[in-house]
């Protein structure tokens, strides 16, 4: 059989069902054909499954981490925010601006609190502080002003300042001119007890200071002696945390020496002239010379401006004498307020200037109170 006759019979052949069609080279492209499918039978309505959990790991198997290399944290602690200036032009430029400009407190300012921080420290049992000075240069102004500070800060503990200057003691009218009280009053009742009854038989200020005057306000004058400062005191350390005791001038008088042998702190104010400066050295040449080297150790010297007429050099020769010798020393500036007398206002009429010095006074004792030995103040009790 010839070639043409084995093409012309493959072509006639007839191709197997399932095989695609042969169409010409020329002829177009058709689409598939799609068969109708047979419908299908409806499905029962099933309900939702819950997604599907893997088991929790047994506990103690350690577990290999999902997102290894990433950290997560607890969030960036809030960086502290600036204190708010409490007065002069940053506080007028906080308030200008709507607080969108704090500058802060300025140094004095930081430094006020750094004072009233340790005024503020806590104190176990009761402490007394004596004020020294001869006549004239603001012993009493000084006692009335540091006991002032501290009732002032000190709101959770009670603060008593006491006369003990038996030469007519003024405190009582620096602090509160219509309190009645007295030793007398207070050491002749046997059955007073409760704070009710000494708050009674003592005066007080706004600043939340009592004190105890030296004489009865009216009657006769009767002098003080050691025994009725003894008695007195005692029963003010029932009720007070700290006692200002305003001591008399002489350092010999029999009142003072009782006061001297239960102080923890001591104050020796001068005035900024060297007739002062020569007689605060004189007190602190007595402290040493009769073995008092302890409480020399927590003296503080004050060189206070009663009248306005210091000079600047001056004042500053005689702080550095004192500084030579080892003993801290507070200038406190003059202030109208303080000169005439009677009562005074260390939170409202009281210079800023006056205040910060008077703050600086206050917690130079009350640091005193913290490096004294627990053990010597036992001795010294007894």
């Amino acid at each position: 059989m010839s070639e043409r006759d084995d093409f012309l019979r493959d072509r006639l052949r007839p191709a197997p069902p399932d095989a695609p069609l042969a169409r010409p080279s020329h002829a177009p492209a058709r689409a598939p054909r799609v068969m109708p499918q047979p419908p299908q039978p409806l499905r029962p309505h099933q309900p939702l499954q819950p997604p599907h959990h893997s088991p929790a790991p047994p506990t103690g198997v350690p577990q290999p981490d999902r997102w290894p290399g990433l950290e997560v944290g607890a969030p960036p602690a809030e960086p502290p925010r600036r204190p708010v200036p409490g007065r002069g032009w940053r506080r007028m430029l906080w308030k200008a601006s709507r607080g969108l400009i704090n500058l802060g407190p300025s140094p004095l300012e930081r430094r006020e609190a750094e004072f009233e921080a340790v005024i503020k420290s806590a104190l176990h049992g009761n402490y007394k502080v004596g004020v020294l000075g001869k006549g004239g240069v603001g012993k009493t102004t000084v006692a009335a002003s540091v006991g002032s500070i501290f009732a002032e800060l000190r709101r959770q503990d009670r603060i008593v300042a006491i006369d003990a200057d038996t030469a007519f003691g003024r405190l009582g009218s620096r602090i509160d001119p219509q309190g009645s009280g007295s030793y007398w009053e207070l050491t002749a009742d046997k059955n007073i007890q409760s704070f009710a009854d000494v708050s009674a038989r003592v005066g007080s200020n706004s600043a939340g200071l009592y004190v105890l005057a030296g004489e009865p306000p009216a009657g006769p004058r009767r002098v003080l002696d050691p025994a009725i400062y003894r008695e007195a005191t005692l029963r003010l350390d029932r009720h007070f945390t700290i006692s200002i005791v305003d001591c008399g001038s002489t350092m010999d008088a029999p009142v003072t020496q009782e006061a001297l042998s239960d102080l923890d702190a001591l104050i020796v104010v001068s005035s900024p002239w060297a007739d002062g400066a020569s007689a605060a050295a004189q007190t602190m040449e007595w402290l040493a010379a009769h073995g008092r080297t302890g409480l020399l150790r927590r003296s503080i010297v004050v060189l206070n401006d009663s009248d306005g007429h210091a000079d600047k050099r001056t004042r500053s020769v005689l702080a550095r004498q004192f500084l030579d010798r080892g003993q801290m020393v507070v200038e406190v500036p003059f202030d109208p307020h303080l000169r005439p007398g009677g009562v005074i206002d260390v939170s409202h009429e009281m210079a800023p200037a006056t205040r910060r010095s008077f703050l600086e006074i206050a917690a130079a004792v009350a640091g005193f109170f913290a490096t004294e030995p627990e053990g010597a103040r036992e001795r010294r009790v007894r």
